[in-house]
C-alpha cells in the first residue's frame, strides 16, 4: 500500500483512478504480477499480489514513478505524489495458511465500508466500482486479476455460486459492523513484517539467507514461463521495432548509430513500459553506452511531445490490442 504524500488525496478524479489501473495492468503485463485484491481509496490504495518473479520493486517504482509523473502533469505541478516508500508485507498464500490471505482480502474489500463510502444504509458494498468486489459479481476482470484465489481461501465453489457467496458475506458485514475487522484478525495485520505462521516466518528467513540464484530455484515453473516470456518480448519488440523504424539489425549496425539517437531511445521507453527488462539489458541490446544513460534519456524523452507521440504511434503498430498511454 502506499498513502498520499502528507495524507492528501491522490485520486481526485475517476481519470487518477483509471490512469493507475491503467499502469498497474502495464506492470502486471511486463512483470508477470497477478493481483488477488485491490482497492483505490481517496489519499491511499492496497494491493494482494503476487510476483512470481523477484521483481516487487522495479515493479512499483514503475508503477508510482509514471502515474506519478502523469498526475503532476494533469496539474501542472513538481513534488512527491505519495509519502515516502511503499509498504509491503508477505503473506502467506498457502491452502494450509489460508486465515491470512483471507484477512487480508478482506480488509482490502471491506476499506469502503470502513470509511463510510458504501454498505448497509449507504447502499452495497459492490456499488463502489473502484475495487475488485464488483469483479466478483460479474464473474470478469482484467486479464490480471485471478478471482480463484480468493474464492479458494474462503473454500468456496470457484463458480457463480461461490463468488455470490464470498459477496454476500462481505455485504453482510458492511452492513451489519460497517466492515469492521476482527480484534484477532486486527492484531495480526499489526503484528510486524510478515502475516503467516511461524513456519512461513522461518520459511522466509531462510529465503533471506540465500542467494537470489537460490532463492530462485525453487520457484513454480508458472514463474519461469514468465521469466521466458519477458524476455521474448524485449526481444520481439526490438525486432520488429528495428523493422519499423528503418534500422538494421544486428549489434554492429546498432554500434554506427550515436548513443542518443532517437529511434534508439524511441525502443529504450517502450521496452521500460512493456517489459521488465532492465536499463542494463536495454543498454547492452540497443548499444546506448551507461544504463544510466539509457535511464536519463528516457525520462527526457517523456516530456518531449513529438518522442511522446511516436512512441506511442509505435506501440499502436506493435500492441494493436492495447490502449494508447494517456498523458
Amino acid at each position: 500500500m502506499a498513502r498520499g504524500d502528507g495524507g492528501k488525496a491522490v485520486f481526485e478524479t475517476d481519470d487518477d483512478r483509471r490512469a493507475f489501473i491503467f499502469r498497474l495492468g502495464q506492470v502486471c503485463g511486463s512483470h508477470g504480477w497477478r493481483v488477488h485484491a485491490w482497492v483505490l481509496m481517496g489519499n491511499h490504495f492496497h494491493l494482494l499480489l503476487e510476483t512470481p518473479q523477484a521483481n516487487l520493486v522495479t515493479g512499483m517504482k514503475y508503477l508510482l514513478g509514471t502515474f506519478s509523473q502523469g498526475w503532476n502533469r494533469a496539474r501542472m505541478r513538481r513534488g512527491h505524489v505519495f509519502q515516502g516508500r511503499y509498504k509491503s508485507v508477505p503473506v502467506a498464500g498457502t491452502e494450509v495458511d489460508g486465515y491470512y490471505f483471507r484477512i487480508v482480502a478482506d480488509y482490502i474489500h471491506l476499506n469502503p465500508a470502513r470509511a463510510g463510502l458504501a454498505g448497509g444504509r449507504l447502499g452495497p458494498l459492490v456499488n463502489y466500482k473502484w475495487s475488485s468486489l464488483p469483479s466478483h459479481v460479474k464473474g470478469n476482470g482484467p486479464d490480471w486479476l485471478v478471482l480463484d484465489r480468493v474464492l479458494r481461501g474462503f473454500e468456496l465453489a470457484q463458480d457463480g455460486r461461490g463468488r455470490r457467496a464470498y459477496v454476500a458475506w462481505l455485504e453482510a458485514r458492511a452492513a451489519d459492523d460497517k466492515g469492521k475487522i476482527t480484534e484477532e484478525a486486527m492484531r495480526a495485520l499489526r503484528r510486524g513484517w510478515y502475516l503467516g505462521k511461524e513456519s512461513f516466518k522461518d520459511r522466509l528467513l531462510r529465503l533471506l539467507d540465500k542467494s537470489p540464484e537460490q532463492a530462485a530455484s525453487g520457484r513454480s515453473r508458472s514463474g519461469e514461463e514468465i521469466r521466458d516470456h519477458g524476455e521474448k518480448q524485449a526481444a520481439r519488440i526490438v525486432r520488429e521495432g528495428i523493422k519499423k523504424l528503418g534500422l538494421l539489425a544486428g549489434a554492429s549496425a546498432l554500434a554506427d548509430l550515436p548513443k542518443s539517437d532517437a529511434r534508439k531511445i524511441l525502443l529504450a521507453g517502450l521496452l521500460r513500459e512493456k517489459t521488465s527488462m532492465s536499463n542494463a539489458w536495454i543498454a547492452s541490446r540497443l548499444v546506448m553506452g551507461h544504463p544510466g544513460s539509457v535511464s536519463r534519456m528516457i525520462a527526457a524523452a517523456r516530456s518531449d511531445m513529438n518522442l511522446a507521440n511516436r512512441k506511442n504511434e509505435l506501440a499502436r503498430i506493435l500492441f494493436p490490442q492495447d490502449k494508447p498511454t494517456p498523458i
